[in-house]
């Protein structure tokens, strides 16, 4: 399967399947199919949020997430868009001279538009941990669930700049990673399939938790959800075979 129709087809829709049926947050991950990053023509589409902007309170507060979705994920989208038309322009105009810097540009907002499709569905409004196969595979490479978190959660609190921490699966290797990534797109490996992710560019946490970005980590392994996290995984090893 092409790595688009991974993006387009893999997380969401099935995640809802390992959810209860009477669970409104798992009818709302099918209906919207939030994974879902481009329309039929191949535009980049935003969906839905599958919760309401008061669902995460009171650990991210309605006006941030508001604000986060709204213009910083939307912004990314209507840019990336904007990138891609300037690359097939160039293309069709058979000039060159610009096209790196908007190459560059697309992969700054395509990478944001990818990652914050993934951290809305990685949030949920109550505490869970990880189980079965995912919970094996963190004891496996990292110790204990214990010792996951802490690495994620130092890894997350020292980005420098903006960025994000990312727990990913590596197909190559059969491992679950951490990543420290800059911006969107930078410090990345190749080939790894981002499970969980935390946003720590200033936007998503300063209108409540002002300069203190390691308070606002520590928040939110209270709504983390780990059955979003498990069944990216079980996507991720099915079309890794």
């Amino acid at each position: 399967m092409k790595r688009i129709d991974f993006l387009k087809t893999a997380g969401l829709a099935s995640a809802a399947t390992l959810l209860t049926g009477q669970n409104v947050f798992a009818q709302n991950l099918t209906s919207n199919n939030i994974d879902r990053l481009v329309d039929a023509n191949g535009n980049f589409i935003q969906q839905a949020l599958p919760y309401s902007e008061s669902f995460l309170e009171p650990y991210m507060d309605s006006e941030t997430l508001h604000l986060h979705y709204t213009f910083h994920h939307g912004g990314a989208v209507t840019a990336a868009n904007k990138d891609a038309q300037m690359i097939k322009k160039a293309l069709d105009e058979n000039n060159f001279e610009t096209i790196d810097f908007w190459t560059k540009k697309l992969a700054y907002h395509s990478s944001s538009h990818i990652l914050h499709s993934i951290f809305w569905t990685n949030l949920t409004n109550k505490k869970s941990e990880p189980t079965k196969d995912l919970l094996k595979r963190i004891e496996k490479d990292f110790g204990s669930y214990d010792k996951l978190k802490s690495y994620l959660a130092v890894t997350s609190k020292n980005v420098d700049g903006n960025g994000w921490g990312i727990l990913g699966y590596q197909p190559y290797t059969d491992k679950l990673v951490i990543l420290q990534c800059e911006n969107h797109e930078k410090l990345t490996q190749w080939g790894i399939i981002p499970l969980l992710v935390i946003d720590v560019w200033e936007h998503s946490y300063y209108l409540k938790y002002k300069n203190k970005r390691a308070d606002f980590v520590d928040a939110l392994f209270n709504i983390i959800n780990w059955d979003n996290a498990a069944q990216r995984l079980n996507d991720a090893l099915k079309f890794a075979k």
